[in-house]
């Protein structure tokens, strides 16, 4: 099980942090990733994370602003979100991925959702 939390209301350039509390069976080789969806649109990746290595992609649109993490003794993978603009508004999702293939950035791919936490920025 997955469980998202973080989100909020936040005004244009500033910051918050997600978290995603995972649970259950083991999941070294396994993939986290981090997904939005704004209403009337499409799920979006955001990033990703191999678990085991740490090794991350993110999306083009949030690179170089948000950055994807994980504790692993926590068992958590985390967000952090800086100079977020109105269109970073969405409903952030954590999911995992078991397919123990690359890195993907492919909605279909992950089969474990959590609930979903909202993130507003304000303009």
């Amino acid at each position: 099980q997955l469980q998202a939390s973080g989100g909020g209301l936040v005004q244009t350039g500033g910051s918050l942090r997600l978290s995603c509390a995972a649970s259950g069976r083991t999941r070294d080789n396994y993939d986290f990733g981090w997904f939005r969806q704004a209403p009337g649109k499409e799920r979006e990746f955001v990033a990703a994370i191999r678990w085991i290595s740490g090794f991350a992609r993110h999306a083009e649109s949030v690179r170089g602003r948000f950055i994807i993490s994980r504790e692993k003794v926590k068992n958590t993978m985390y967000l952090q979100m800086n100079s977020l603009k109105p269109e970073d508004t969405a409903v952030y999702y954590c999911a995992m991925d078991e397919s123990l293939g690359p890195i993907s950035t492919t909605h279909r791919t992950y089969k474990t959702w959590g609930q979903g936490t909202q993130v507003t920025v304000s303009s």
